[in-house]
């Protein structure tokens, strides 16, 4: 049995799951026409996560047109490693439709916040401060479990870790913005684990 027929409709299914939840938010938060400075974030470090990505998501769909194009980065896993990805997947899903309920119209790409922008302290920013990038790793590790591929989970690891990088910067413009109770909120909360990585 082929199991990379089998995984790819699953893959091709995550890939559409992931638009349908996150484009009716992303248009939403962008209904104003507010221009957002994404050199804020530092050119190098713009173009670093942006062309990571595009890498990433260019082995996602050479997966999904075909999968022996992604052959010579395959390993072999067992099936039931490979179902897990489908688990991941669907938690990582959950987590991002929660992540961006609470989130709303303050949702953007960048480090820069939206003139019209509350402080969220609900949801998973109870316990996290950056949970879009959990979601983003749960995603990519979901793929890289269903497909059984390592540049997949290599290219999610070095997003992963330039967005962690990115958000020191938009910690920082988050502490400019609201002060104390940003400050006050760091400090209880973690950085991408709950209880790891609070700021004093």
């Amino acid at each position: 049995m082929n199991l990379d027929a089998t995984f790819r409709p699953l893959v091709v299914a995550g890939f559409f799951l992931i638009i349908l939840i996150v484009l009716p938010y992303r248009l939403r938060s962008q209904a104003t026409g507010e221009k957002l400075d994404r050199t804020q974030e530092g050119v190098l470090m713009m173009i670093a996560i942006r062309l990571s990505g595009l890498v990433l998501a260019l082995g996602v769909f050479a997966f999904m047109i075909n999968p022996s194009r992604m052959a010579w980065a395959s390993i072999r896993l067992p099936e039931s490693v490979r179902w897990t990805g489908v688990f991941v997947g669907l938690i990582a899903a959950m987590a991002e439709l929660w992540t961006l309920r609470s989130l709303g119209r303050n949702l953007t790409d960048t480090v820069v916040t939206r003139q019209v922008h509350t402080l969220i302290t609900r949801g998973p920013y109870r316990w996290v401060r950056h949970p879009f990038y959990d979601c983003m790793l749960l995603f990519v590790t979901s793929a890289a479990l269903m497909m059984a591929n390592w540049f997949v989970l290599a290219g999610g690891v070095v997003t992963f870790m330039l967005l962690a990088a990115r958000s020191r910067t938009e910690e920082q413009k988050l502490l400019d913005r609201f002060g104390e109770p940003y400050r006050a909120y760091r400090a209880k909360t973690g950085r991408f684990i709950p209880g790891i990585g609070r700021v004093a």
